[in-house]
């Protein structure tokens, strides 16, 4: 069996009241993304937008997770996929 988790809150009551406030804001088509100032639509945009609020806040948020080495231009570096051009 796998030991057990402590019962401690992984975000704090502020984190989720802002996060609570970002979907209701994305449900009535309002919350927008900082950079683009589109309309965000994704549920997970949202989540993400509302727990970087309560970060700026000062709530207890655990930071952000490391983005992966490389991204997608060094995929095409490395070799991914080749086409073959035909005459």
């Amino acid at each position: 069996m796998a030991a057990k988790k402590s019962g401690r809150r992984k975000y704090g009551k502020a984190a989720s009241k802002s996060v609570k406030r970002a979907m209701h804001k994305r449900k009535s088509g309002t919350l927008k993304s900082g950079r683009s100032g589109r309309k965000v639509k994704s549920r997970e945009q949202a989540i993400a937008i509302g727990l970087s609020e309560a970060r700026e806040k000062g709530a207890k948020v655990p930071r952000k997770r490391a983005a992966k080495k490389g991204g997608r231009k060094s995929a095409a570096k490395k070799g991914g996929r080749k086409t073959a051009r035909r005459k």
